[in-house]
């Protein structure tokens, strides 16, 4: 596996200027009817001088081979002249963004889903990148994709009934976005790309199971948002039957406790309004 070798080549400044100088001297000798010199002088400076001006903008790098050899990678910034008869490709140092398609794939639990993540990435061994696959950025997405896939398959999507995981899709998204970057990072390396962040864009049951999950959930929060009314209620029943005892109100025996308590807990579980009802005789009539 190839790796990255930095190269400082020399300014292109000195050379524009030779390059200038025979430009003038190639002029001067067609002036002169001297012919073969001023094609002579020409021709170098077109052939062997033009061709290895070199301009590398910021956040750009330049990999040169020459005749199948490797010589280096330039990505200092700025205005260089290098052999002529090297071959150049230039590569972006800049920051890319994988939107990454929505898949369906199984969870944990074999419950289908849909899932997608955006990938934040850029290239950090340029030798890597060039001559170890065969295009590093159809490489970057179809690995990908492969570790969403992976991602989705080793952890579920939710909780399951009865069941306390430590870690799921919906509800720890820090520790899979951790674990996904650690993936994409061991599975790019090859290609010298570096992953920079990715976090999960898209996530969603598949339509065919969506209704019923959803009825699934709104089941577990009617029966959670039920079990705290009722410690509620019976907190409150607890606190009037004590009251009245202590200020000694009423004199309650067990059976008109019981009433009273039935009666309270019907009123702060029930989900209608209670009608009340006046009781004009006694409890025993």
């Amino acid at each position: 596996m190839y790796q990255e070798k930095i190269i400082s080549p020399p300014s292109g400044y000195l050379t524009f200027a030779i390059s200038i100088a025979l430009l003038v001297a190639s002029i001067l000798c067609f002036v002169s009817e001297i012919f073969l010199w001023g094609g002579i002088l020409l021709a170098v400076d077109i052939f062997l001088i033009f061709p290895g001006f070199l301009i590398i903008n910021p956040n750009q790098s330049m990999v040169l081979t020459l005749f199948g050899k490797y010589l280096g990678t330039v990505k200092a910034d700025g205005f260089f002249w290098v052999n002529p008869l090297t071959a150049k490709r230039r590569l972006s140092l800049k920051a890319n963004n994988l939107n990454g398609q929505q898949l369906k794939v199984n969870d944990k639990l074999g419950n289908p889903i849909e899932i997608a993540a955006v990938v934040v990435w850029k290239v950090n061994e340029t030798a890597k990148a060039v001559f170890s696959v065969e295009n590093y950025m159809q490489y970057v997405n179809i690995q990908s994709e492969a570790a969403v896939r992976h991602l989705a398959n080793i952890f579920p999507y939710d909780h399951a009934e009865g069941e306390e995981t430590s870690i799921t899709l919906k509800d720890g998204a820090e520790k899979v976005s951790e674990l996904l970057e650690n993936e994409l990072n061991e599975r790019l390396s090859r290609a010298g790309i570096e992953v920079l962040e990715a976090r999960i864009s898209h996530l969603a049951y598949a339509p065919e199971i969506a209704s019923a999950m959803l009825q699934r959930q709104q089941a577990t929060a009617v029966i959670a948002a039920r079990k705290l009314i009722v410690e509620g209620a019976v907190g409150m029943v607890e606190m009037a039957l004590e009251k009245l005892s202590q200020k000694g109100i009423v004199e309650l025996d067990e059976e008109r406790k019981a009433a009273m308590v039935s009666n309270l807990l019907v009123v702060l579980c029930g989900d209608r309004h209670v009608q009340p009802v006046v009781n004009t005789g006694t409890l025993y009539n």
